[in-house]
């Protein structure tokens, strides 16, 4: 019987839950946790490219041990950590690992393949489903980097893309480093900025080749080379691979915020969650409210049905809003009220499906079984 799997790392653990995925409406949900108690979990994946159970990793960070990240093969009832960190900086670079921002799995013809971004702005490669880690030596030694200033949370790399049609093609992104490209499997890197703003530099230069604070991009379902991208100010499009962008703030009541997330089928559906300022990092207007565009950021609706009415102060961080892909498909998110809402409908209704959790730093769901 298929499943939906709903993963939430906060800042005091992992939460897991699961419902059947043929259930409408958005109760039904059975919690466990939390798991990795005492860790902070930053980012979690689910990789269902192999037989038989997929491989559910998650990156921890423990006040006392440091980061790490560490991998179920039986969806959370045991976890395995590498007897030695399996990210680490070479000693040559002169840095030492602070956190693991996202991990991600690699296409689906390089079964093994598992990438992390972490702090301070590397991007690792693994070839063994996550076991291990090498650095990608071509994006760190990138002749821009040494002009990457890091962002008021750090300088994480928190994107990870895999063109579905070609794995060699992967985009990140780097807070503050802006997002980069490479069409050769890593071999190469070329900055992919134009048209993204970076409001905290001087006038005229704003606009510039790199450095943009870009806070998360999301991949189209229909067109890969539409990608719809949160900046620290601003909500862009690209429809050429991220050669250029635009922007699509357009009818949102702000276009500060963090999160941005695709529709998991239908081209131009994406979802974002704005927050009023940079210096006032609450939901814009003091309103609960999910922005959905179905014609690919050309306009947006507020999504309220089910969400709180009252002023709300409960900011979602850039993973803590996703979808699923069940049809149809589940949207949802966490915030850091400790507060964890769904929708079986995309986004037309919300349930309240956990409260009093820890801070919500991350939120991913997917079909298993």
């Amino acid at each position: 019987m298929a499943e939906v799997l709903l993963a939430v790392g906060t800042r005091k653990g992992l939460f897991l839950a699961r419902r059947e995925a043929r259930r409408r409406g958005g109760g039904g949900w059975e919690f466990t946790g939390p798991h990795l108690g005492a860790q902070a979990v930053l980012s979690v994946c689910l990789d269902r490219r192999g037989p038989g159970t997929p491989r559910l990793l998650a990156a921890g960070d423990s006040a006392h041990w440091g980061p790490s990240v560490l991998h179920s093969d039986d969806l959370g009832a045991s976890w395995t950590e590498p007897p030695r960190p399996a990210v680490r900086y070479p000693e040559d670079t002169g840095v030492s690992l602070e956190r693991v921002w996202q991990l991600q799995p690699g296409g689906e013809d390089e079964p093994g393949v598992v990438y992390a971004g972490t702090e301070p702005g590397g991007l690792f490669r693994s070839e063994d489903g996550g076991e291990s880690f090498a650095l990608v030596r071509s994006l760190w030694d990138h002749p821009t980097r040494r002009e990457w200033v890091p962002g008021g949370g750090g300088l994480g790399l928190h994107t990870v893309l895999v063109d579905p049609r070609d794995s060699r093609r992967v985009t990140v992104a780097v807070s503050t480093g802006g997002a980069y490209r490479t069409a050769d499997g890593g071999a190469g890197w070329e900055p992919c900025n134009r048209g993204v703003s970076a409001v905290f530099l001087p006038e005229g230069r704003r606009y510039p080749e790199y450095g943009q604070c870009v806070h998360k991009i999301a991949r189209d379902a229909a067109d890969p080379d539409r990608l719809y991208l949160q900046n620290h100010w601003g909500v862009f499009r690209s429809d050429d691979g991220a050669t250029g962008w635009r922007s699509i703030g357009e009818g949102l009541p702000s276009d500060f915020g963090f999160p941005v997330a695709a529709h998991p089928r239908r081209g131009g559906v994406a979802y974002v969650f704005p927050l009023n300022a940079d210096a006032d990092r609450v939901p814009a207007e003091h309103r609960c409210r999910v922005y959905r565009t179905q014609d690919a950021g050309d306009s947006w609706e507020a999504l309220t049905a089910g969400l709180p009415e009252a002023a709300h102060y409960g900011p979602v961080l850039r993973d803590a809003l996703c979808t699923d892909d069940a049809d149809p498909a589940g949207v949802y998110f966490g915030n850091r009220n400790g507060e964890v809402y769904a929708s079986a409908d995309e986004g037309d209704s919300w349930q309240q499906v956990a409260r009093h959790l820890p801070d919500v730093l991350c939120v991913r769901a997917a079909v298993i079984g």
